[in-house]
């Protein structure tokens, strides 16, 4: 008798996995007006007389509370198309939040950020933002793709099966032709061998660049790394690397939290040290981390160099 090679469902894991399809859906709720009273107005984020965004990602005065713990204090950013930023710090400085900010998985609690020219998550009329309803935001969402420290895969899918899911109930697209782009994806981070595998036969570098073609699946304009190898043994850390290096070369512009320095340095066309909910430093790798102006700055890398 033939034997049933898929695994047993764990249900955190697929709750996890649920996580990360919700960047790209959500389900429809009522909208809110919030009053615009903590920030000034300003212009979309558009280039004058051509409609085209001088900046795929610009963040104006963020701000982000948990209770009454202030996670982010105020952060301005700017990333152009085709940029890569990556973005260092210690634990709890906010960087994994001010990501998840960038595609509302958090709502700001003061500022504003642009995506690709639209204003994430809220419309303004007047002196007013409204906040846009859940189905608005996920559409939205879709022109983002987010790699999370965890992979987040749907354990009871193959591989192809996972970097299918989003374009086929998200997007409602033929699965025909989403097939033919899954299995492009897959052979494009060097996983040809393996689409018919399920996570639990694959490890753990192998999920996480599933993960990154799953996200390439929905083809998005941007691409969020939330310290994508900081759960990986070292040996595996390379191979997940080489993909995200790839990706830049072919001009994917890329925000990437990151503890690897040596890749911010080859990699980065600019990096920012975040500590303490505030951008403390930021420029061009090598002139950041060869010659940090900041003694913060310079603490920190005198650790992790």
């Amino acid at each position: 008798m033939a034997t049933d090679d898929r695994p047993s469902v764990a249900k955190a894991d697929t709750e996890d996995a649920v996580d990360a399809v919700d960047a790209a859906e959500t389900t429809a709720s009522g909208e809110d007006a919030v009053q615009a009273s903590d920030t000034a107005a300003s212009g979309d984020a558009t280039t004058a007389g051509t409609g085209a965004p001088e900046f795929m990602v610009r963040a104006e005065n963020v701000h982000k509370n948990f209770g009454r713990l202030e996670v982010l204090k105020g952060i301005d950013l700017t990333v152009r198309p085709g940029e890569v930023m990556c973005v260092i710090g210690p634990s709890g400085s906010g960087k994994s939040t001010f990501l998840r900010c960038i595609n509302h998985l958090e709502k700001l609690n003061g500022g504003r950020l642009w995506v690709n020219g639209h204003l994430v998550g809220y419309r303004q009329k007047g002196d007013r933002l409204y906040e846009m309803r859940e189905r608005e935001v996920a559409a939205q969402r879709r022109d983002i793709g987010m790699v999370f420290q965890r992979f987040n895969l749907f354990p009871h899918m193959t591989a192809l099966g996972n970097v299918m899911e989003a374009p086929v109930q998200v997007k409602g697209l033929p699965k025909a032709r989403v097939r033919e782009r899954a299995v492009a994806l897959l052979e494009r981070v060097g996983l040809a061998d393996k689409m018919d595998a399920y996570p639990g036969q694959l490890s753990g570098g192998q999920q996480q660049r599933v993960a990154i073609a799953r996200a390439l699946a929905m083809e998005p304009a941007l691409m969020l790394f939330d310290e994508p190898t900081s759960a990986l043994d070292p040996e595996l850390v390379g191979e997940v690397l080489e993909v995200m290096k790839q990706l830049a070369l072919d001009g994917m512009t890329m925000i990437v939290v990151t503890h690897e320095i040596g890749f911010a340095r080859e990699v980065g066309d600019s990096l920012v040290f975040m500590d303490g909910g505030v951008v403390v430093e930021q420029g061009r790798p090598r002139d950041v981390i060869e010659n940090p102006q900041h003694p913060r700055t310079q603490d920190f890398l005198s650790k992790v160099l």
